[in-house]
């Protein structure tokens, strides 16, 4: 049975994991020890080691074929070290064949709503999107240097029933007026983990893929709709100006980027059929639960 080895054992990989399990053998870096014997029960082996010390790596070195790399990067900086660190440690022994990697939708920065394709030119600007082109192109500089096949998923936000923003919209976050509002895109996190397992089976040799829905909606009206849904009352409407001097700098990124992201390459190429083409058929699900 082929050996894979998750990196990041966050939401996703959580949700994952029974979509794996009877094909691996399961193996897991873990960060914190105290996690441990939650994986083994899931039939995991877990490897207690941390990105952010290539030397505490060495025992992921030549154990898998596959690869999902699942760990974020760190919160400042241009490059992401714990991407080098673990592309470093897998090059001391036998590579592994596969390698998939989930980034964000953030590294084209702001498109003004244009229809954004695979083949769109990155253009980060935030050091998060900055440090995940790095991830990016560290991957497949690697991968084809050492003919490994890479993937790269591009999510955008990821939702789910437990996953909505009720707590921001309770503490009355603005959102912006309508004629001056930006696209935002959506998976939902149980749909990202069957993509994966998609991209497994059938995703092309260094190819990139967007994982989004099929919405097409602006924050505000997504704030909105999920405001409905719990009967609270719809966030205040800002210009653009307003809203920045209200919210963090870190929110403000997210607000101040729109782009609609095509799905098509990920629907014709790895066979996804979504469970949750919506926003709305997450709400539904989030009412009967």
């Amino acid at each position: 049975m082929t050996n894979l080895l998750i990196i990041g054992c966050g939401d996703i990989a959580l949700r994952t994991l029974p979509l794996l399990q009877g094909r691996y053998h399961l193996y897991a870096l873990v960060r914190d020890p105290a996690k441990a014997d939650g994986l083994r029960k899931q039939g995991v082996t877990p490897i207690v080691g941390d990105l952010d010390d290539r030397h505490s790596l060495a025992k992921v070195a030549g154990l898998a074929d596959v690869v999902l790399h699942f760990a974020p990067p760190e919160r400042q900086g241009r490059v992401d070290t714990r991407t080098r660190n673990l592309l470093s440690a897998l090059s001391t022994r036998l590579l592994p064949a596969r390698l998939i990697y989930i980034s964000t939708s953030g590294v084209y920065g702001d498109c003004g709503g244009d229809l954004v394709s695979e083949t769109r030119p990155v253009n980060p600007q935030s050091d998060r999107a900055r440090l995940r082109v790095s991830a990016e192109r560290q991957i497949r500089k690697w991968a084809k240097r050492n003919h490994v096949n890479a993937n790269i998923l591009r999510a955008p936000g990821i939702i789910a029933e437990d996953r909505l923003p009720v707590d921001r919209i309770k503490a009355g976050t603005p959102a912006i007026v309508a004629s001056e509002d930006g696209y935002s895109n959506h998976i939902h996190a149980d749909d990202l983990a069957r993509i994966v397992i998609a991209a497994l089976r059938y995703a092309k040799p260094n190819r990139v893929y967007h994982t989004v829905d099929d919405d097409e909606m602006k924050m505000g009206d997504y704030f909105d709709v999920v405001a409905d849904t719990y009967h609270l009352p719809r966030p205040p409407r800002l210009s653009r100006a307003e809203a920045q001097r209200a919210v963090s700098p870190m929110l403000w990124s997210f607000m101040n980027e729109s782009r609609r992201l095509t799905n098509l390459r990920m629907k014709q190429e790895l066979k996804v059929t979504l469970r949750y083409p919506s926003v709305g058929s997450v709400l539904k699900t989030s009412i009967r639960a």
